[in-house]
């Protein structure tokens, strides 16, 4: 149904071209008929727009449904369905570790996808931006996507990203190397959102919970909130940064300070191992790839020394937990990240310590099940959200 009220002509064609566009998106074929009962236009409003688009490029129109072999009797209904070879959309996540690209069709189906593991993290601005260009055009070279143009790129960053794309430069370098001006990309429609964010909302689109945050974990921690149905941002984009860790947790090194449930089972492992002469399971771990999965392994065969590193783990995360809902009254945290595998333990041992020592309400708990892709998932959500929002808007450009 088109809603509102046109000043002109031309506005009311665009605003009826956008209701059948999107209409088109979220079907395969229609008919004239199909296409008045789902938007209240008119027939001659729907058979006179779709001819537009059909001249466009934006619609290509099929076989009728008498020569389709779909009806017998009465007029031959006009059918029509959506030309994908207008253009594709393009998620990425540019995480300073991995980089994941995937180019889909406008309707969300993958088409061709490539995921680069990185030999150090790339905090060379130039050089990472001219990787993910190389690898984009790479991606979309891939005969699965037909030569087909990308209408839009979102790419997901470890960084603080305001409303106009840009990242801080006057707080650590490190924000300006993860953003270096990926918005002004020459020649591409790019739009550019912290990587905690998109993992929110994949995770919104996965559970249709109204308030909720994601905490992204891993080296460090970051959060993704959405608060009554809409994604919170922040004036530089730093709602959900975690610097306010520092003063949950004070000036102590061990602490962590912002560091992410990964770093934390590193760092706490390591200081124990350091300080304890007992026994332990994780004496044998080569300290380079030390980490939570190998905490929590040994935790499950009982190994002492690394429960007490899985209790600290779950007293941090309930202390999270405890002041995003006092600040924000979020129903369910869902905890995201190449990490989260087999995060139950630390799940469970942070609930104990928000019913002991916290008040209710609490919000519910879960892991993500969306595994190391929940950004680039997000990337590829929100490119499809953009263009529902107004197909014309990217395929007048595209």
């Amino acid at each position: 149904m088109v809603h509102g009220t046109a000043r002109s002509p031309r506005l009311l064609r665009r605003m009826n071209s956008a209701a059948l566009l999107r209409f088109a998106l979220d079907t395969e074929e229609f008919t004239a008929g199909e296409a008045m009962a789902a938007s209240g236009l008119t027939r001659a409003t729907v058979l006179g727009v779709c001819t537009d688009l059909v001249a466009a490029g934006w619609l290509e129109e099929l076989a009728d449904s008498r020569e389709a072999g779909l009806t017998q009797r009465g007029r031959p209904a006009r059918r029509y369905r959506l030309r994908e070879q207008v253009g594709v959309l393009v998620g990425v996540d540019a995480d300073e570790a991995v980089l994941r690209v995937e180019v889909c069709s406008l309707r969300g189906r993958p088409l061709a996808e490539r995921t680069l593991e990185l030999e150090g993290p790339t905090r060379d601005g130039p050089a990472r931006r001219e990787l993910v260009s190389r690898t984009v055009a790479e991606v979309l070279a891939e005969p699965a996507v037909g030569g087909a143009p990308s209408l839009l790129t979102v790419i997901g960053v470890p960084a603080p990203v305001d409303a106009d794309g840009a990242s801080p430069t006057d707080d650590p370098p490190f924000w300006a190397a993860m953003n270096p001006g990926f918005a002004d990309t020459p020649g591409a429609r790019v739009l550019v959102e912290n990587d905690a964010n998109l993992a929110v909302l994949a995770e919104h689109a996965h559970r249709q919970v109204a308030h909720m945050a994601a905490l992204l974990t891993g080296e460090r921690f970051g959060a993704g909130l959405v608060v009554d149905g809409r994604l919170l941002r922040g004036r530089r984009g730093g709602a959900g940064e975690m610097r306010m860790l520092e003063l949950l947790v004070g000036s102590d090194p061990d602490a962590g300070t912002t560091d992410g449930l990964g770093a934390l089972a590193r760092r706490w492992a390591l200081g124990a191992l350091a300080r304890d002469d007992g026994s332990s399971s994780l004496r044998s771990v080569d300290p380079e790839v030390l980490g939570i999965a190998e905490v929590l392994a040994a935790a499950a065969d009982g190994d002492v020394l690394a429960l007490g590193v899985l209790r600290r783990l779950g007293e941090r995360l309930a202390r999270l937990v405890a002041v995003i809902e006092s600040l924000l009254d979020v129903e369910e945290i869902v905890l995201c990240g190449a990490d989260v595998t087999g995060i139950g333990p630390v799940l469970d041992e942070a609930r104990t310590v928000l019913e002991e020592q916290f008040s209710p309400p609490w919000p519910e708990l879960t892991a993500s099940t969306l595994g190391r892709e929940v950004v680039l998932r997000g990337a590829v959500a929100l490119a499809l959200d953009r263009l529902r929002e107004d197909p014309l808007a990217l395929l007048d450009e595209g």
